[in-house]
């Protein structure tokens, strides 16, 4: 299978680099000192399950080079996705299938409203991962798993190849029928974190073992969930307790890529996590001033660090 991977980060790095050593053509779309390290000395994963290390011929500097291909998978940060789509519709890669391993619950909308349904196939993933230096990606334990299916019935078969390929590469994938409500399963999640360990800035150690910022992370994640069921999505309505007992199973210590990108100054994701959250809910008419407050508190870092004040 002819694959492209367009960002070479964490997520798109690891599972890129394991379709790659399957015997798949594998072509990455990176950018700045990680393009240039890649195409030095190829792309090197670091992982608990085997290290991996791709040819430095195997990426290229945006989609536009890309050649002819069969599937796209979709791993760059959520405010870089209309751009993605806009320059995969004017590319040779037009016509390929196309998996986000995005996170959040607006990028397929982005890639279908730009493509065509047929094409764009609904995604999760699971994997802790992250760029070490220009050229590695750290792969962090041994948890590397994807969840898939179609949008439409037509497009079944062409899941289920893509499912193959994800196994033959040694990656835990599934496939669900319903691929929206998984999605919006790890969104729950993943608002209740991000939004939790941002504003506190502690991990989710500190924030489950507090009484009020408990009640904070679960808030959270209940307006999602009504969000979610008031968007047609069947979640039960004891999700987001159940979400809450999942996060006192996690490693005191974990965080989020959030709470990271807001330590280091970086650009946040926060209009499509908790400020995704209250723009639904805006339109559907649904209370959520639990996300409301999170995106007001870390409104004057969404762009990164602001300038200090003279």
């Amino acid at each position: 299978m002819r694959i492209a991977v367009i960002g070479a980060g964490g997520v798109g790095g690891c599972f890129g680099a394991r379709l790659a050593a399957a015997g798949h053509e594998v072509t990455f779309v990176a950018r700045g000192s990680h393009l240039e390290a890649i195409r030095r000395s190829g792309l090197v994963v670091r992982s608990p399950l085997g290290d991996v290390r791709t040819s430095p011929d195997t990426v290229v500097a945006s989609v536009c080079e890309l050649g002819p291909t069969d599937l796209v998978l979709v791993a760059v940060k959520l405010w870089d996705t209309e751009s993605v789509a806009e320059q995969l519709k004017s590319s040779a890669a037009r016509d390929a299938t196309v998996l986000s391993l995005q996170n959040g619950v607006h990028k397929d909308a982005v890639l279908r409203d730009r493509l065509t349904d047929e094409q764009v196939l609904g995604g999760v993933c699971f994997i802790s991962a992250f760029i070490e230096e220009p050229g590695v990606v750290r792969h962090n334990g041994t948890l590397q798993k994807v969840v898939l299916g179609p949008y439409r019935p037509g497009s079944a078969e062409t899941a289920r190849a893509v499912l193959a390929a994800f196994r033959d590469a040694g990656i835990d994938a599934e496939a669900d029928d319903d691929i929206e409500r998984v999605i919006w399963e790890k969104f729950v999640f993943l608002v209740g974190l991000s939004a939790t360990t941002a504003t506190v800035r502690q991990p989710v150690g500190v924030i489950r073992t507090n009484e009020r910022s408990r009640r904070l992370l679960y808030d959270v994640m209940a307006e999602t969930v009504a969000v979610a069921q008031a968007s047609g999505v069947r979640l039960d309505s004891g999700f987001a307790e159940d979400r809450l007992g999942f996060c006192d199973t996690l490693p005191a210590a974990m965080t989020s890529s959030m709470h990271n990108d807001l330590e280091k100054g970086n650009r946040l994701e926060l209009p499509w996590l908790s400020g995704g959250v209250v723009d639904l809910a805006d339109r559907l008419g649904v209370p959520a001033p639990r996300n409301r407050t999170v995106a007001d508190i870390l409104a004057p870092y969404v762009l990164g660090r602001p300038d200090a004040v003279s």
